[in-house]
């Protein structure tokens, strides 16, 4: 795992003796990203730059370090991440005459692009990755990012230089950058509580999209995008080609397939170890790592002294009866609230799941003993496992035959009564309620469910039930919301059903962009590699092959994942209800954290600064206080771009 970065000069603007200190300041930007090695390579003629941090992985050796030249001369590479059947590959390139220096996959992806063109290549390559590859013949830079995007790359010109990097520090370490804040991609932060791609919170400034590459040159400063993998063709394919095999016969192929993906991915030359929550999907995970392995897999868990937010008391009677080697770590809430203010140099934009708080410590934890963690990310978007796939066409099932203005009806009559006399009235009739209305913050949930009531259709009902703030532009100043692929229906896969919409968009938005983002910068932000075998892109489109009731039956998801856990764990160890990976932010903005959030949410500032309108800010800031209403996923992006902003244009 490595941090790259680079850029391209195309005017010869730079003096060339400043070439290679540039080159070095963008590397070390990338530090955290690969403390054991760098390496630069510059071509001043071409005015092309290339930078590269290493953590190294597999092949330690000097023959590992990168920058690296194909055989042949050709192909200059900067790598991040790893090619898991580099072995096999290597092996049919030897039987084609190529002879290797070292063992590393970057060697093989080099005489791959050789033998094959990158494209054929890529399309060979399983693993996660970007790259930066100089086609030194051609005069010509391709970037690459792997299919589903769980390495970042950004990319884009500023003036006459093109720059790109593993993460925006690195192109902020150039001399020519000047970042403007886009505030088109602030909105979608406000919607998202992420930047989806290919936005960044930078005018002009890109996120790769996954399963494509970019090729650009001198004469060609555009560039052109050519897609080697989609996940819309991977869904849509699997549809017409649905397995019709016997239940058993699918729990069958799902092992193999999810054996071979941790087998390769259990390939390294360090320690390895993996997450583990006690949930479904790191469970299995775990178990299927345990089963190949001849040592106990180092297992790590953060645990919390709240009840509501603890899951370590599962993953350690998990770790019990696997047999794992395992590290749990209780957290209190003064360490959990000491990161918050590393998080805008560790995301680099602003990012706002707060999940990515104990992500980083469970990431801390795991890197004291291990360089390569596996997790169980992917799991509910390929296996159904969000709660919305079931209530959001639940909800849609029941009101969507109604008229629409009835519906509105309906919402503004359950609005007119606020949350909090909803909470009374519940609280009123609480003995003769039966077990299923007895809700936590019940009048909160029912404006919540009003929002979602008079939706004109199921998709915008899935997009409300993923937005943080439901009309950003009304906090935003001076901005409007972009397109997206929410909101373009061209770019959706033609998928039958509601559910494996929802799915597939959550494929191609919340697990690259939110998920793969927070476990990417967290980990790396400790020099920890992470990988993620259901991303596998086999796994995946054997996922889409699978109908859906074996995915989601009785109301539950998952449901063939779980059959193949049962058969290594009971089934009482595992089933409890589905819960989050997060903190209590809503009830800390209340207390510990409200000195730091009330002065990054002051009026004279906000008004100052010109992004948000104070006023809804706030409104609901107020309103949070004051205890009337949760609005915890509204105020964190506020304050998570507040930081941010203080961090990178204090």
């Amino acid at each position: 795992m490595c941090g790259i970065a680079g850029f391209f000069n195309r005017s010869q603007s730079t003096k060339q003796d400043d070439y290679a200190l540039i080159a070095e300041r963008m590397a070390t930007a990338l530090i955290h990203r690969g403390p054991d090695d760098s390496g630069i390579w510059l071509d001043t003629a071409q005015g092309i730059g290339l930078s590269q941090r290493r953590l190294s992985i597999v092949d330690l050796s000097p023959e590992g370090h990168q920058p690296m030249f194909s055989a042949d001369g050709r192909y200059v590479v900067v790598f991040n991440g790893e090619i898991y059947n580099f072995r096999e590959l290597r092996a049919e390139l030897e039987s084609l005459g190529h002879r290797f220096r070292g063992h590393s996959d970057t060697e093989v992806l080099l005489a791959a692009v050789c033998e094959w063109g990158l494209e054929a290549a890529l399309k060979r390559f399983v693993g996660m990755y970007a790259f930066a590859l100089w086609d030194r013949q051609q005069a010509t830079l391709h970037l690459v990012r792997d299919r589903i995007g769980e390495k970042p790359l950004y990319y884009g010109w500023v003036g006459d230089v093109f720059l790109f990097g593993s993460e925006l520090k690195a192109l902020r370490a150039h001399p020519a950058w000047r970042g403007e804040i886009d505030r088109q991609a602030l909105v979608l932060f406000m919607r998202h509580s992420y930047i989806p791609t290919p936005y960044s919170i930078y005018k002009n400034i890109f996120k790769l999209v996954p399963g494509t590459f970019l090729s650009l040159s001198a004469a060609n400063p555009v560039g052109k995008v050519t897609t080697y993998w989609s996940a819309r063709e991977a869904a849509e394919t699997g549809l017409r080609d649905l397995f019709t095999g016997s239940e058993d016969e699918a729990l069958q192929l799902l092992k193999e397939k999810l054996q071979t993906a941790i087998a390769g991915q259990m390939i390294a030359d360090v320690p390895l170890g993996a997450f583990l929550s006690g949930g479904i999907d790191s469970s299995l995970v775990v178990a299927l790592m345990q089963e190949q392995s001849e040592t106990p897999v180092k297992t790590f868990t953060i645990g919390f002294h709240e009840s509501g937010y603890n899951e370590a008391e599962f993953a350690k009677a998990v770790a019990t009866h696997l047999g794992t080697e395992h590290t749990e770590l209780y957290v209190t809430p003064t360490e959990v609230m000491e990161v918050i203010p590393r998080l805008p140099q560790l995301y680099d934009e602003p990012f706002a799941d707060a999940s990515q708080v104990p992500t980083f410590l469970v990431s801390e934890l795991t890197r004291r003993k291990v360089t390569v963690s596996l997790s169980g990310d992917g799991g509910d978007e390929l296996f159904g496992g969000y709660n919305r796939y079931f209530w959001g066409r639940n909800i849609w099932n029941k009101v969507g035959w109604m008229p629409r203005e009835i519906r509105k009806m309906a919402a503004a009559g359950i609005t007119t009564v606020s949350p909090a006399m909803w909470d009374a009235a519940f609280q009123g009739l609480s003995p003769i309620l039966p077990a299923t209305l007895k809700q936590r913050i019940p009048g909160d949930k029912l404006h919540k469910l009003a929002e979602v009531l008079a939706v004109e259709h199921p998709e915008a009902m899935y997009r409300n039930l993923v937005s943080s703030w439901k009309t950003p532009i009304d906090v935003v100043l001076n901005a409007q919301e972009p397109e997206t692929i929410l909101t373009d229906k061209q770019r959706w896969a033609d998928l039958p059903d509601f559910v494996l919409r929802m799915m597939f968009l959550d494929l191609v938005t919340y697990l690259p962009d939110d998920i793969l983002v927070k476990v990417d910068r967290a980990a790396m932000g400790v020099s920890l590699e992470t990988r993620v075998p259901y991303l596998d892109h086999r796994v995946v489109e054997f996922a889409w092959r699978l109908p859906l009731s074996l995915k989601i039956r009785h109301g539950k998801g998952k449901w063939l994942l779980r059959q193949l856990l049962y058969k290594h764990v009971p089934p009482e160890l595992i089933e409890r209800p589905k819960a989050g990976f997060g903190i209590p932010i809503g009830d800390w903005l209340r207390g510990p954290l409200r000195e730091w959030a009330e002065a990054l949410l002051n009026s004279q500032r906000l008004q100052q600064e010109g992004f948000f309108d104070p006023l809804a800010i706030r409104l609901k800031w107020d309103e949070h206080q004051a205890g009337s209403r949760n609005w915890q996923y509204y105020l964190w992006p506020v304050l998570m771009f507040q930081s941010w902003l203080e961090e990178n244009l204090g």
